[in-house]
């Protein structure tokens, strides 16, 4: 590592301007980053940290000002630079591993030619060698069988494979530094370690810089040099990593540390170390129950799955003929109960998700919900089966329609069931807001004015509107920082308690599980290898693929 920073960011000052005026959104920054160091970039949701991170490369959104300071690169002030500089600058000196993959990658490319896009605008391969490389760069980055996966568009992939194509675009130049914007958020442990030690080692054999942002403070522990705290558009708190983490000085960092799923992530909390708050929200139904394979049927089972399997054609030149995304699986949840499934990236959860509230037809098996065999259900009765099963996206910046205010947005299931008059969903669209603690003055503004921790609100607020009896909850809480996490978890419990919901939440995230799920369930390969209460599975996984997750989990938060 040597001594000056490759990059320097000095006094940086940046504003947004706004129907209510403008808003200054970074005060004064100053941060940098030198060859083969990572430097981390931590805070709430709105803090600052993306805007900072982006102002680098002059890709501010609309509205948004740089009104002073300086952003020195490899000698030149990057704030005064022009576009045609800055252009030359982008993927090639300076990678971007953006955290929205659906956002980031065009829908109507094959993953080959995008990842082979960047090698050829800065004329760094023809385009058979440029094509080779993007094979190359693809298993670099994690994902089997690299020739398919380049042939195929970014909807037929995963959500944590489309995040590897994004590391697999920005790394293609390989740049001398890289911004890395939540770069594994979407991942499950074992792949996000994968990632990270990739990263890891280009940082130490090629002297890379890395900014990394994120909200995950384990990642933060694990593999950061220095560490920033950023609060309300500063930096509050700075310094080596171990430093900060165990000795925060600043109360923003005392209170991001708090708010940790599992705790601070500097030290293993142990299995014997309380947990009351946790026990209160988990114990309301199912808690301590037997595996949902073990145990009959009863009245308070509210779905049961049996035999799931669903597959899919393969593509034309594929190795393989068809995939079997979902092999066998079984399982059930308990009304007011909360069960998890996790597993990497690929491993079937979602689809599993999917086919549990009818968004797709399964290939074969059994569903079951409230007693009633809704395996094949269609026409009316399916639509009325929807209401009473609800789901919340990932991505609340995907999942919400960007023309829409809040109002419009919570009340439109309401519309969609031509339910109450226009006054009546008004009232119900302000009374869901309050429900899920957001203030009535948000309900005319527009996604776009929203922090990510407010969308994800305002999406829970929708799910309920037909006040449904099962939630399912894919990955809710992945993109949002630590503070933001924890409101949501909260609220998610106490609305399960309140209103007997069952709630099926899938999640990469073993902390994030630990602090939500009564039962857990562990997938891989399409198949459920490992099924039970959360604590027992965590203190004792007896499947050798849940024992390789929990060891992989930054940071110690999930032990």
């Amino acid at each position: 590592m040597t001594d000056g920073p490759l990059l320097d960011i000095r006094r940086l000052r940046i504003s947004y301007r706004s129907r209510a005026g403008t808003v200054p959104a970074v005060r004064g920054v100053d941060l940098s980053v030198r060859p083969g160091e990572v430097v981390a970039l931590v805070g709430e949701s709105g803090s600052g940290k993306s805007t900072a991170a982006h102002a680098v490369l002059g890709l501010l959104p609309r509205g948004g000002s740089l009104d002073g300071g300086a952003i020195v690169f490899a000698g030149t002030d990057l704030a005064r630079a022009g576009d045609a500089a800055l252009r030359g600058l982008r993927g090639r000196e300076i990678g971007l591993i953006p955290q929205d993959p659906m956002v980031a990658l065009n829908p109507v490319q094959r993953i080959g030619r995008q990842v082979a896009e960047v090698l050829l605008i800065h004329r760094l391969a023809a385009r058979p060698e440029a094509a080779r490389r993007a094979l190359e760069l693809l298993g670099e980055a994690g994902l089997p069988d690299p020739e398919s996966v380049a042939r195929r568009y970014p909807h037929e992939l995963s959500g944590g494979m489309r995040q590897r194509v994004l590391i697999a675009i920005a790394l293609a130049a390989r740049p001398r530094l890289v911004i890395a914007d939540e770069p594994t958020s979407a991942l499950d442990v074992t792949v996000q370690r994968r990632i990270l030690d990739h990263i890891g080692a280009l940082t130490r054999e090629r002297g890379i810089a890395v900014l990394l942002i994120t909200h995950d403070l384990g990642v933060a522990a694990d593999r950061a040099d220095r560490v920033a705290v950023m609060e309300r558009g500063e930096v509050v708190e700075s310094g080596p990593v171990r430093q900060v983490l165990d000795a925060p000085a600043h109360p923003c960092t005392r209170a991001l540390l708090a708010a940790a799923p599992g705790g601070s992530p500097t030290t293993d909390p142990g299995p014997d170390r309380p947990r009351a708050a946790l026990r209160s929200r988990t114990a309301a139904a199912g808690d301590g129950a037997d595996g949902p394979g073990d145990r009959p049927a009863g009245a308070g089972d509210l779905l049961l799955a049996e035999d799931l399997v669903k597959e899919f054609p393969g593509h034309r030149g594929d190795r393989h003929p068809g995939a079997r995304a979902v092999d066998g699986v079984s399982l059930r949840i308990g009304r007011g109960e909360t069960l998890a499934l996790v597993g990497e990236s690929g491993s079937g959860k979602s689809t599993t998700a999917r086919m549990l509230v009818r968004l797709t037809d399964p290939t074969s098996g059994r569903i079951t919900f409230d007693g009633q065999d809704v395996t094949r259900l269609g026409g009316g009765a399916l639509r009325g089966l929807r209401r009473r099963m609800q789901f919340v996206h990932q991505s609340p910046y995907a999942s919400l329609s960007p023309r829409l205010s809040v109002a419009e947005i919570v009340s439109e299931p309401l519309r969609a069931y031509r339910i109450g008059s226009r006054a009546e969903r008004a009232g119900r669209a302000a009374t869901l807001l309050d429900r899920v603690r957001l203030p009535a003055a948000l309900l005319d503004r527009r996604p776009a004015e929203l922090s990510g921790g407010q969308r994800q609100r305002v999406a829970i607020a929708r799910a309920l509107a037909l006040d449904p009896d099962l939630l399912v909850c894919d990955e809710p809480v992945s993109a949002l920082d630590v503070s933001s996490q924890a409101q949501i978890l909260d609220l998610l419990a106490e609305l399960r308690a309140e209103l007997g919901l069952g709630l099926l939440f899938i999640s990469h995230d073993l902390a994030v599980v630990r602090q939500i799920a009564s039962r857990v369930g562990v997938m891989r390969g399409g198949r459920l290898v490992e099924t039970g209460p959360v604590e027992q599975v965590f203190a004792s996984p007896s499947h050798p693929y849940t024992r390789e997750l929990l060891a992989a989990v930054p940071g110690g938060l999930a032990r």
